[in-house]
């Protein structure tokens, strides 16, 4: 009886050995970058530091009898977090590493569905809600970024399905997601559609809606993003939308941004976000960038001066600060 056991067993071992190896691809992708920065304004003793970002991300993917594709990722992104705000005890800001990882099937037949583990997106949130996009790189944990927390952010807290739904028109996307009830939320749900069809054009528009478990927990958010490509010129535009249970807790996030390359090595960009929030004692908060970069190979250098203004939504002068950065980030 053993010995038919350690038969069957090392048959069935071999046969799923054979099985991954014939199917299975495996890959490894990174980054790296190192920066000095400083701040004045806000927090006048500032002064200047060192920073460093780092990212690893992990593919996998196999074919399965019928056509089927099945897809693995993971990422290890140290600083992924912007949540932390600049502070007296924190003057740059920033968070703890983060991991995302999601497994994929799909077919061009029946499209793709996604289940995305920490990190992963809903309708809305696969949308970058700001139109500057890296432009804001090392300057996001001062930047008092739309965070709404009165909504429960079901979107990138818990596992949630994620399904993209097989093209039948020529640059034309539309998905779907949904997320079920985790610990101490609210199921939640959305849609997107996303058009690339028009040369240099990139369109996407998403709608998620969240249930908490009282009306104040409770919303929806509406992001669009548009970008157009002409030449060497890059004008992107978007908007961020959260509405919440109670009109002083809702948040808008409006951004623009206008990139120039220069050569195939050097480019240059200006950004501006305007982020309003309800309540008749706010004022918008406005951040504005302007960056350059050269890049050769996996290598990019870049410098960038930001401003901000009424970062916590005051008229205090301690409100405002700006912020230099210089650094060089490799891709391997």
């Amino acid at each position: 009886m053993n010995k038919f056991k350690k038969i069957g067993l090392t048959a069935l071992a071999a046969s799923l050995v054979s099985v991954s190896a014939h199917a299975g691809e495996m890959s490894v992708a990174g980054s790296a970058s190192m920066n000095v920065e400083g701040y004045t304004g806000e927090h006048l003793n500032g002064g200047s530091g060192f920073s460093m970002g780092n990212q690893l991300t992990f593919s996998g993917s196999g074919e399965l009898d019928n056509g089927m594709t099945v897809s693995l990722s993971f990422v290890l992104d140290q600083g992924d977090d912007t949540t932390t705000a600049v502070s007296a005890t924190s003057k740059f800001g920033g968070g703890a590493p983060f991991d995302s990882h999601s497994v994929s099937v799909s077919s061009e037949a029946l499209g793709t569905l996604k289940l995305n583990g920490e990190g992963g997106a809903s309708s809305a949130s696969s949308i970058d809600g700001s139109a500057a996009g890296d432009i804001w790189d090392t300057f996001d944990g001062s930047r008092g970024a739309v965070t709404a927390t009165a909504i429960t952010d079901s979107a990138t807290g818990d596992n949630s399905l994620f399904y993209t739904l097989p093209s039948m028109v020529d640059g034309l996307g539309v998905n779907l997601s949904y997320q079920p009830q985790g610990s101490g939320r609210e199921s939640g749900t959305g849609w997107g559609v996303s058009y690339t069809g028009i040369d240099g054009l990139t369109a996407k528009y998403a709608v998620s809606d969240e249930v908490g478990s009282t009306v104040a927990a409770s919303g929806d958010q509406t992001v669009w993003n548009l970008s157009y490509a002409y030449g060497p010129i890059t004008a992107t535009a978007s908007n961020h939308d959260y509405d919440v249970g109670t009109a002083a807790s809702d948040q808008e996030m409006s951004s623009y941004a206008i990139s120039y390359t220069v050569s195939d090595e050097i480019s240059i960009t200006y950004g501006q976000e305007d982020i309003t929030e309800g309540g008749t004692s706010k004022v918008d908060a406005e951040y504005s960038a302007l960056s350059a970069s050269y890049t050769s190979g996996g290598m990019t250098i870049s410098a960038a001066m930001k401003e901000g203004e009424n970062v916590d939504h005051g008229t205090a002068t301690n409100q405002d600060f700006e912020y230099w950065t210089l650094g060089a980030s490799f891709a391997f």
